[in-house]
């Protein structure tokens, strides 16, 4: 094995303090690509889950809705990154720059990559979402339905923060694929990301300092990232979840030596419609 190409040089590319400050360092690339992935989940969100919804609620284009995902997934994320450069970016004129995140110029090419991005964060949040929604039991919705509830408020008080555990997963999928995905943005010019780490040190592989160790610790960050990213998402899950959905109950709230019987959501929506 090369000595150039040993792990300890990762290590060392690592824990140098030059290579994380400045335009070029870590903590540049790194706050642009969660800039980069914020975006692309955010907008991916605002499209798929009122989608999802709307599918889950009245069971409608589910065969369409599957269909779509499954095809969006199947789409080359680099080829169609290359198609919409060369069919967006010439048209794009505007050459406003956010200092820290967006160079001069750079807009032309960061909206084709947010489209890829969003293309790829789509179909995970949009199954999971109409997925969660038909789980929901059938006595809820007509328990919900014999309140008075419109279809509106079904969605939202009943369907919604039912299916809320696996709709977060499919946010939890879609975040990861595009932190991985995101890595992407290096190869167009004034785009950066942790990406630029991989593409950089790829060009000088041998080089003992900025090749080998350079594109190593790249990987090893957008891997990081993503196990943040996704251990943050968790703890939102557990937060905005429901107890008594995630099946998490207080023990204070349960005395010791309580001996009713357990009642299934069947009798408790029958009892409530009744009401």
């Amino acid at each position: 094995m090369n000595p150039t190409l040993s792990f300890s040089n990762v290590l060392t590319w690592l824990n140098d303090p030059e290579n994380w400050r400045g335009a070029d360092g870590v903590l540049a690339h790194l706050r642009e690509h969660i800039f980069y992935t914020l975006i692309a989940v955010v907008i991916a969100v605002l499209i798929a889950l009122p989608l999802g919804l709307l599918i889950g609620h009245t069971g409608r284009g589910v065969v369409l809705g599957a269909g779509s995902a499954n095809a969006l997934r199947a789409v080359p994320t680099f080829g169609l990154l290359i198609l919409l450069v060369v069919w967006i970016s010439p048209k794009i004129h505007a050459k406003q720059e956010v200092s820290g995140l967006i160079q001069q110029g750079g807009l032309a090419y960061l909206i084709p990559t947010e489209i890829v991005l969003i293309v790829l964060a789509i179909p995970p949040i949009l199954t999971n979402t109409y997925a969660g929604v038909q789980n929901v039991d059938p006595a809820v919705r007509d328990a919900a339905r014999g309140m008075g509830m419109t279809g509106g408020q079904v969605v939202r008080k009943v369907e919604l923060p039912i299916a809320l555990p696996l709709i977060i997963s499919g946010i939890r999928s879609a975040t990861l694929q595009v932190i991985a995905t995101a890595t992407v943005a290096a190869y167009l010019p004034f785009l950066g990301g942790l990406g630029r780490f991989l593409v950089d040190g790829l060009t000088t592989l041998n080089d003992p300092h900025d090749g080998y160790p350079k594109m190593v610790s790249g990987a090893i960050l957008v891997a990081a990232l993503a196990v943040v990213a996704d251990l943050l998402l968790i703890g939102l899950q557990r937060l905005i979840v429901s107890p008594g959905v995630s099946g998490r109950y207080s023990r204070r709230k349960t005395a010791p030596d309580a001996t009713a019987e357990k009642t299934s959501v069947q009798d408790i929506t029958v009892d409530l419609a009744g009401a």
